[in-house]
């Protein structure tokens, strides 16, 4: 079987340039065949990029978090714009909204987002979201802002209900789970994945956070990715080899990639 990450923060793995290209081997080893790397920050893109420039299964993305609202740098436009021209960017993210952390001011992130947004749109790239504890305004710019090349809400943590209104929307939104969905008491996550049509799911490491069960207590690898595809099976009382070859063209058909010819 193989796998697609569609989110690691392989910078934040490990920071020695030698220890990410050996995360991203022993990952195709566990055949976890693609991976979508997200940069720490803006600031940090261009290293990782370059340190991960050898390995062809390995995708970026590119974006200002909402963590960086405060100081995303003059140039942060331009930054995405150079960026966008490198092989193997796919996706503009992380972006989104976070009120947990309270980055800067609500409205500095929503104009942050919406910017970031219309960039995508231009660019005819589909967006990573970042949503915590700002759901509603996350699905309402949505509504009205998504680029046409769709989105996917990243290490979903909102409930069904939340999913039910997201899909009635009919937007070209994908929803994606990390390792704490294998945790036995994340019932909104394990209620939600079971409502969730099969072709707008996919899955993730979120390295290095996030671990699965399995690997409780290590930090977190997208080779231990099938394990979250394991358990998602489980859930939806699939074939795993089914589910993790819908996942994966899933995450092809967001990011407008080749699906494997399957053997």
């Amino acid at each position: 079987m193989q796998y697609f990450d569609t989110h690691a923060h392989i910078g934040l793995i490990f920071d020695d340039p030698i220890e990410q290209l050996l995360v991203c081997q022993e990952a195709k080893q566990a055949g976890v065949s693609r991976i979508v790397s997200i940069c720490n920050s803006l600031m940090d893109f261009k290293q990782v990029y370059e340190n991960l420039k050898t390995m062809e299964h390995v995708f970026h993305a590119v974006g200002v978090s909402p963590s960086e609202v405060q100081n995303p740098g003059k140039e942060w436009r331009r930054t995405i714009e150079e960026a966008v021209k490198l092989p193997r960017v796919i996706a503009i993210g992380e972006i989104g909204l976070d009120y947990y952390h309270k980055f800067g001011d609500r409205k500095s992130q929503i104009e942050l987002f919406i910017d970031q947004l219309d960039m995508a749109a231009k660019l005819d790239l589909p967006v990573i979201v970042h949503n915590r504890e700002a759901g509603k305004d996350v699905m309402d710019i949505l509504r009205d802002r998504l680029p046409p090349s769709g989105a996917v809400l990243h290490c979903y943590s909102e409930d069904a209900e939340y999913a039910r209104r997201v899909l009635a929307l009919d937007l070209n939104i994908y929803f994606s789970f990390a390792g704490n969905l294998t945790y036995r008491n994340a019932r909104n996550l394990h209620e939600t994945v079971s409502e969730l049509p099969l072709d707008r799911i996919l899955i993730e490491s979120e390295a290095p956070f996030m671990v699965p069960a399995d690997f409780r207590g290590k930090r977190n690898k997208p080779e231990y990715l099938p394990s979250t595809c394991a358990f998602l099976a489980e859930i939806l009382e699939a074939d795993p080899e089914v589910v993790s070859r819908a996942v994966f063209e899933n995450a092809c058909r967001l990011f407008k990639q080749p699906v494997p010819v399957w053997s």
